[in-house]
């Protein structure tokens, strides 16, 4: 069995990740962390899990994780989460990090968008997390920067097309849409339910979102040249998933919807998570909500030579810490769909 920790427990993303690994039969959670709430019973700060785990958070030390625990799963904020993953990494633990810490390759870039880095000498030695671009990297990392929800999507529906060359590397946009727990479990006012509930807008528009340089990061690398795009994030009126919609210029005028479904099928050939579906789909979260699957979709719009792609995922689990108990899975050789069978909450 392999003993693991979850340190940033109590938040969404950590509760995730608890839900996921307590069914897990090659996993014994040995320490649930969370700072903030260290010394409350589990069962308080997670209600779900009332029956099921008992015990208390525990506040943070590096030695008793070690002592206790083979992998470590870090859900803490950005720059929160450097110092701690470097202190676990010290000791020999394997960690997945589910920050933007160790996502960036480009110290630069990582500067331009974060600031200053918590972690330097770590920096650049993460493997990226997405197991449909980098499984064979993840089968020997000890450390794995799991990707954001928004690149997940985006990068899922847009590399099969780059790596066929189906579509022209300029002019690309992302226009997505997520539900409310991509912001997390502490309230603010862009996720009061009074003042979300009946709306919807888009924010950080004009290039400004995070995740703007990982997603062109990793389509860069499947492209071989550098690929800037437009990304416009949406928050919904909604707890859970993300539907990134992607639009391209077909790179020729015969490139057809059904082209580009049978190259994704190909590239995704073999994988647990990632569907396609038929040309002319349109997928639903509803689809995919509680559960690791991606579901994908493309047309062409025969007007203006457009290649649109569709993508779905449930941003707390493929698109965070089901994908992160994925890259567990393939790092330490179990079956890469391991406790992530469940297909989505439908209705």
């Amino acid at each position: 069995m392999l003993r693991v920790a979850i340190v940033g427990a109590s938040g969404y993303t950590g509760a995730e990740l608890l839900r996921l690994l307590v069914v897990h039969p090659r996993v014994t959670i040995t320490r649930v962390v969370g700072h903030g709430k260290a010394g409350e019973p589990i069962a308080r700060v997670l209600p779900n899990f009332a029956g099921v785990l008992d015990g208390e958070i525990r506040a943070y030390d590096a030695d008793d994780i070690k002592a206790n625990a083979d992998a470590a799963f870090c859900a803490l904020p950005h720059g929160a989460s450097a110092a701690i993953v470097a202190q676990l990494r010290e000791r020999g633990i394997v960690v997945f990090d589910l920050s933007a810490d160790f996502r960036l390759s480009d110290p630069a870039i990582y500067k331009t968008w974060y600031g200053e880095h918590g972690a330097p000498a770590l920096f650049g030695k993460a493997i990226y997390g997405l197991p449909e671009l980098h499984r064979e990297a993840l089968k020997t990392a000890d450390l794995v920067a799991v990707p954001g929800c928004y690149p997940t999507a985006s990068t899922l529906a847009l590399a099969p097309l780059l790596k066929k060359k189906l579509i022209a590397t300029s002019g690309i946009i992302v226009d997505a849409k997520s539900g409310t727990t991509g912001a997390g479990r502490t309230p603010g006012a862009s996720t009061n339910f009074s003042e979300m509930a009946e709306g919807l807008r888009a924010y950080k528009a004009g290039g400004l979102h995070r995740h703007t340089p990982e997603i062109e990061q990793e389509l860069s690398l499947i492209a071989g040249k550098p690929i800037r795009l437009t990304f416009t994030p949406h928050l919904v009126p909604m707890t859970r998933g993300i539907l990134a919609t992607t639009y391209a210029l077909a790179s020729s005028d015969s490139t057809t919807a059904e082209e580009c479904t049978e190259v994704a099928r190909e590239f995704y050939k073999g994988s647990p998570s990632v569907t396609v579906l038929g040309a002319g789909s349109h997928p639903d979260t509803t689809w995919v909500r509680g559960s690791n699957r991606a579901q994908l979709a493309y047309a062409r719009d025969a007007r203006t030579g457009m290649i649109i792609g569709q993508s779905v995922i449930d941003n707390l689990c493929k698109g965070a810490a089901g994908q992160a108990v994925q890259c567990m899975n393939v790092r330490f050789a179990f079956e890469e769909n391991e406790a992530l069978r469940g297909v989505g909450m439908f209705p």
